[in-house]
């Protein structure tokens, strides 16, 4: 397995379709979506217009086994009208959703900088296998250089130990509106 930048122009159709596989089962991603939306299209929209480092998880064979959405400090993503068609595409009638999600994600935000995770998923026949955390440590290996904190939000209570296993502390956990809970997490430079 190699663990590289992708070429998001060129793999954001892969890159969509491996974190839609990932997150196939993930409550916020479903109450986000609900039925029959597109969950492969907003996963690329967000990889190529909305956050500025993806790396992948490549197995032998060429197919991705994981991918990892990052923000370097004061990160402020872009939306530029091919962000907007692909939202629009990708939730329809549950755009709504996306910006309720994303003002409430806003207000928990640390104040200081620091590096986001904000996506992190592994293919369901590579889950458990390390996948995941040879990408976590990758993205981790530079936010430790940069001696720089590091944060992301748990869309899971199962992945919580996880996260903690490399150093991530739970700093708060909240509801969205009719909808599940969400895990925030904290992470010191090593």
């Amino acid at each position: 397995m190699e663990i590289r930048a992708a070429d998001v122009e060129r793999e954001a159709e892969a890159v969509g379709d491996a974190l839609a596989r990932a997150f196939h089962d993930d409550p916020v991603i479903n109450w986000l979506l609900g039925e029959g939306k597109d969950a492969a299209l907003m996963f690329a929209t967000l990889a190529r217009y909305t956050h500025e480092i993806t790396e992948v998880a490549v197995d032998e064979d060429g197919s991705l086994a994981g991918v990892a959405l990052w923000d370097p400090p004061r990160h402020q993503p872009d939306y530029p009208e091919g962000a907007i068609a692909g939202f629009m595409a990708a939730m329809g009638d549950r755009v709504s959703y996306g910006m309720l999600l994303d003002e409430e994600l806003g207000k928990r935000r640390p104040e200081q900088p620091f590096w986001y995770l904000a996506q992190l998923g592994t293919v369901p026949e590579r889950q458990g296998t390390g996948v995941g955390g040879a990408l976590l440590r990758a993205g981790l290996a530079r936010s430790d250089a940069e001696r720089m904190p590091t944060y992301l939000e748990s869309s899971k209570e199962s992945n919580v130990p996880f996260y903690e296993t490399y150093g991530f502390a739970v700093t708060s956990r909240f509801e969205l509106p009719d909808g599940p809970p969400i895990w925030t997490m904290w992470r010191r430079p090593a």
